[in-house]
């Protein structure tokens, strides 16, 4: 009941932080989230989860995370000396350089980075090159990031040097130079929902990754890695480590916990996948000119159709017989029999006008539902003209055009997010022109979802390469299954024309007692269609066979009594209402593994000698 207790506690708070705060805890590991929040409790002397709710509630200041200036200085020192060469070495003198901070917090950590990059590079370059990106979930954390001014306690780790130079003092509170301040860009951001900023020479995510789980910090990992441009840097905290990422980040200094990017490989080419006997045909066909003109039609990547000048459909191709469901037989019927003539559009009327205007016809953005999903068609419609400018026929090729017209159904949604995000801008602008404080605030958060916006567009372009690449391998899987499909097909024929050629009526008959197969002869001897009796009751069917007495025998070899197949003569009446001698055999039904399956009984009719015939 006490753990009950402290698990209800435990949620309230966690929702009181979501609610109060925008923190959602999803993906963090409990025990570090737990470990966290109890080290906060007995540093305010207040015990229980509920009695720290209580607390939050009226002391709302808690929440803020104290930082400090130039946190563990050996790994600044570290930065400075070899990762800040490395990355002008890399660059242009004239090209940006880009610092991304996740989770800055109160802003000591972006404020730290601007002091090394403008002693560095001295104030005039770092203010011209320099942006430096600050992100955090905290939206009051962000507002005194963005007031940028300190207590003298919270300027721990600063010299009085580095004071005088970068901050100026106002009674008890310093404040970081306004010139440097202005490269810095605060702005609110979620680590596993939001885009990540791209292009970044140096990612700094310090004692944060610690507190989500592995699945989390796998989804954070990859998107820090696409917002390291290439050659870029990752900085972590002590208790962070890579160990199961090193195929994306490659360590730079352990000790201080400093990765590089890793770059991806590229996909490698995917072979065609072709049959042994289609590469033959290739091969035969190679010599002949005519032949080689046929192949190249079958083979083309348009689905492709030829109508002759009466209307019969003269050729089609590969493509078109696996996107339409044309059968080859389909060939030398007339056009006006077969659906592709008014589906997925209307050809006849199309053929119509291009015999009259003699020119092509394109029909465009055409819906065509297939099994899988629903794909749009830009139609070409051309006369095919002899040299004594006599019409032939037509040539209909079909053009998948699906993927542009959904950049564009994209493309088009895209720009009306645009425009409501500028006539949102507008309104905001209006609403906040009381102070250039608060100015500054907005047009900060828009350059922030600016890069979000346009990081979302590169990582759209990556899936749609990788959703093309899973199209061509969903195209080959269909032609196997297609391939298994016609040896199905045979192999059913060929069982069929067995049961076809015997002589006597064969029936079989499974477990439940039910018809399965009922064969040409069966019909011929009692006069019933293998639709009628098929699914059946083998002993309700009422025929000329006095089946009740084989009754006694099925049981026999259903229970395996009897070692052999059991014969028995039963005086019938055929379907012609003559009386015959019906010789019966009953055969158990076994599997491959000795097991019943059912019963096969062959039924032959013996003349008044005793031969079967």
């Amino acid at each position: 009941m006490e753990d009950l207790t402290t698990n209800i506690e435990i949620e309230a708070l966690l929702d009181y932080i979501k609610c109060s705060r925008g923190f959602d805890f999803t993906g963090y590991k409990r025990p570090s989230l737990l470990r966290r929040i109890n080290r906060e409790m007995q540093t305010v002397g207040v015990e229980g989860y509920g009695n720290y709710l209580d607390y939050l509630e009226v002391h709302p200041e808690e929440f803020v995370q104290l930082t400090c200036f130039f946190r563990d200085r050996p790994a600044w020192d570290f930065i400075r000396s070899d990762i800040v060469p490395k990355i002008l070495a890399q660059k242009d003198p004239t090209e940006p350089i880009r610092i991304w901070t996740a989770g800055c917090a109160s802003g000591q950590e972006p404020y730290t980075i601007a002091m090394l990059r403008a002693e560095v590079l001295g104030v005039k370059t770092f203010r011209d090159r320099v942006k430096i990106y600050a992100t955090d979930m905290d939206e009051d954390a962000l507002n005194q990031a963005r007031h940028a001014s300190y207590s003298a306690h919270e300027m721990t780790g600063l010299s009085p040097e580095k004071i005088e130079q970068f901050f100026t003092q106002s009674d008890d509170r310093y404040t970081f130079r306004k010139d440097l301040r202005q490269s810095v860009i605060f702005g609110r951001h979620n680590l596993i929902q939001d885009a990540p900023i791209s292009r970044i020479d140096l990612l700094t995510c310090r004692n944060t990754l610690m507190y989500f789980n592995a699945e989390t910090q796998t989804k954070i990992l990859t998107r820090f890695h696409f917002s390291l441009r290439e050659g870029g840097f990752l900085f972590l905290g002590k208790a962070e480590m890579l160990l199961s990422h090193t195929s994306t980040f490659a360590p730079v200094q352990l000790k201080h916990r400093i990765f590089s990017k890793v770059p991806r490989a590229t996909l490698p080419n995917r072979p065609v996948a072709t049959s042994q006997a289609a590469q033959n045909e290739v091969e035969r066909f190679l010599p002949s000119y005519t032949r080689l003109q046929e192949w190249a039609f079958e083979t083309a990547p348009l689905a492709r159709l030829l109508i002759d000048a009466s209307g019969f459909l003269a050729l089609v191709n590969d493509r078109a017989r696996s996107l339409f469901g044309i059968s080859p037989r389909d060939v030398g019927r007339p056009l006006q029999d077969l659906e592709i003539s008014y589906r997925p559009v209307e050809l006849r009327s199309c053929i119509e006008q291009v015999y009259i205007d003699r020119r092509s016809v394109t029909l465009c953005n055409v819906e065509w539902q297939t099994t899988r999903e629903l794909i749009y068609l830009d139609v070409q419609i051309t006369p095919l003209i002899d040299p004594a400018d006599n019409i032939l026929g037509v040539s209909v090729s079909f053009t998948d055009v699906t993927r542009y017209k959904r950049l564009q159904e994209e493309l088009e949604h895209s720009n009306q997010e645009l425009e409501m995000a500028y006539e949102e801008l507008q309104s905001t602008n209006e609403e906040l022109e009381t102070t250039n404080e608060e100015l500054q605030s907005s047009n900060e958060e828009l350059e922030t979802t600016n890069e979000e916006l346009q990081s979302t567009n590169e990582e759209l372009e990556t899936m749609n390469e990788e959703l093309q690449s899973t199209n061509e391998e969903l195209q080959t899987v269909n032609e196997e299954l297609q391939r298994r499909s016609e040896e199905l097909n045979q192999s059913n024929a060929f069982l069929e024309s067995i049961l076809r050629s015997l002589k006597g009526g064969v029936v079989v008959i499974d477990l439940d007692l039910q018809v399965q197969i009922w064969n040409h002869k069966a019909e011929d001897f009692w006069g019933i269609r293998p639709e009628e009796v098929i699914g059946q009751n083998f002993f309700s069917l009422d025929i000329g066979l006095p089946v009740e007495q084989l009754r006694r025998p099925i049981r026999d070899c259903l229970l395996g009594l009897s070692a052999s197949a059991v014969e028995i003569v039963l005086t019938a009446i055929n379907r012609r209402g003559r009386s015959i001698e019906c010789y019966v055999t009953c055969t158990s039904l076994v599997n491959h593994e000795e097991a019943t399956q059912g019963i096969i009984l062959l039924m032959e009719e013996r003349d008044g000698e005793g031969a079967v015939s």
